[in-house]
């Protein structure tokens, strides 16, 4: 569940669902777009997980990455399956029309560590620019859980502004907390990130930062203070608590889970 991205999956569709309670009434076929936006995230990430690259490098004491090297098999055909889903209603459901759009989101998702692109004298992968990978995170999910909902509703972006500049601060807040778990990765491997640059604690206040901006974002839109309050100090909490040495389970199952507060209590709500 953790360790394949269903549960990461399963926060993004949540947070799809969550967008289409900014309208009345949804489209008939709202659970659709749901369920492409988990089958997408499924997909990305399992083929993110089973790169080649990743799979010869040293699992140190990463319960996580051994696990996925154990399981590349499963972590293909979990991507395999998704991708069959994704597919089916891409074409059946007219996504394609707006492939245009959708064209550069999913470019920026395959490529974020596929090192396709060629600088300084060897292929690298977005991921690897220095300061970009939280921003690229935050913004490529924002604009999938706000963008596809808001297209489905044949509704001008601008409609949904709001949320998704505070689920962007809002991702872009737990993406650094990933950033402090693979700090000693990322500094072997000379990709410059906030915990890299700034250090834990300089990297801890640019987070809170982040989520201040998703708080106030929200009390502008007039969000419901409880789902406020619940979501800032669960993701505050991570935050604060985060440190590489902490267990996998700390990042795979309440870093991840704080996605899924506000969405929860948007729909039950």
């Amino acid at each position: 569940m953790l360790f394949s991205s269903v549960w990461l999956a399963a926060a993004a569709a949540a947070q799809t669902a969550a967008t289409f309670k900014l309208w009345p009434v949804a489209p008939a076929g709202s659970y659709r777009v749901v369920l492409l936006v988990f089958a997408a995230t499924l997909l990305v990430y399992n083929l993110d997980a089973a790169l080649p690259f990743k799979h010869r490098q040293p699992a140190g004491a990463s319960g996580r990455k051994a696990w996925q090297q154990q399981h590349r098999r499963l972590l293909v055909g979990l991507a395999g399956v998704a991708a069959l889903v994704a597919g089916y209603l891409f074409l059946a459901d007219g996504w394609w029309r707006y492939l245009p759009s959708l064209l550069p989101l999913a470019a920026l998702a395959l490529l974020y560590s596929w090192p396709l692109a060629r600088w300084g004298g060897q292929r690298r992968a977005l991921r690897e620019v220095p300061l970009l990978k939280g921003f690229l995170i935050a913004g490529v999910w924002s604009a999938i859980t706000v963008g596809l909902p808001t297209l489905a509703q044949h509704r001008p972006l601008a409609e949904a502004g709001g949320l998704l500049a505070q689920r962007f601060c809002l991702v872009l807040s737990l993406a650094v907390v990933f950033d402090i778990r693979d700090l000693s990765r990322d500094r072997a491997a000379g990709t410059r990130t906030f915990p890299v640059v700034l250090g834990l604690a300089g990297a801890k206040a640019v987070a809170l930062a982040f989520l201040a901006g998703a708080m106030a974002l929200g009390f502008e839109r007039e969000a419901p203070p409880l789902v406020l309050l619940l979501t800032g100090l669960s993701a505050a909490s991570v935050i604060l608590l985060a440190d590489e040495r902490r267990s996998d389970y700390f990042f795979a199952l309440l870093a991840d889970g704080v996605l899924l507060v506000p969405a929860v209590l948007y729909l039950v709500g």
